[in-house]
């Protein structure tokens, strides 16, 4: 972290601003920058075309699924209270493989209230960066950004902006989302419902 001081600026608080520095460009990394959005783009194609059995192969068995309630907090206090915490607090989601197989069965059923007749969903996915790199590079932590498109029946229509946090794993040569963080830009839900996953 880089301690960053504004002078005359909020009373003279501190600032904490994380140092984002780039990784160096080797092929390698490009080559393997271009695999994770591959693999963030297919992601997205099977959940709109509603591959939901298939896109939740894409996550390992032990995967956490977390979107934490965004607070409006005073200045200098994001850092601890923006969030609401993982496994904590109340949350939109805090979810397991199991839990999340069962919102796809739900839908699934054919008889769920808020998706019969089935959304209209499109996830666009974008600044894809790789932040670090672990275990002989078979784990990744990934962010990317989305904005995703929902519409149902003749007039309903949502957008939701935000981005996520990733840990891929590499299992049996193919990576997998074994830990997922969604963060909405919204402090309060617009749509109706919150059926669809990111």
């Amino acid at each position: 972290m880089t301690e960053v001081r504004h002078e005359g600026i909020a009373r003279g608080l501190t600032l904490e601003q994380p140092t984002l520095k780039g990784p160096e460009m080797t092929l390698e990394h490009l080559l393997l920058s271009r695999e994770i959005e591959e693999f963030y783009y297919r992601e997205a194609l099977l959940y709109d075309e509603r591959h939901y059995y298939e896109w939740l192969d894409l996550f390992t068995d032990d995967v956490r699924y977390y979107m934490p309630i965004r607070r409006n907090v005073r200045f200098g206090e994001q850092a601890e209270r923006e969030e609401t915490r993982e496994q904590q607090d109340i949350s939109w989601m805090d979810e397991g493989k199991t839990t999340l197989t069962q919102r796809i069965q739900q839908i699934m059923t054919g008889i769920h209230w808020a998706e019969e007749p089935l959304s209209r969903i499109n996830h666009y996915v974008t600044n894809v960066l790789i932040i670090e790199k672990r275990e002989n590079d078979t784990e990744l932590t990934v962010k990317s950004h989305f904005l995703t498109y929902r519409n149902r029946v003749e007039t309903e229509t949502d957008y939701f902006a935000g981005r996520r946090i990733d840990t891929l794993r590499k299992v049996d040569g193919e990576w997998k989302v074994a830990r997922r963080k969604v963060i909405l830009e919204q402090n309060v839900l617009l749509a109706k419902n919150l059926t669809l996953l990111f």
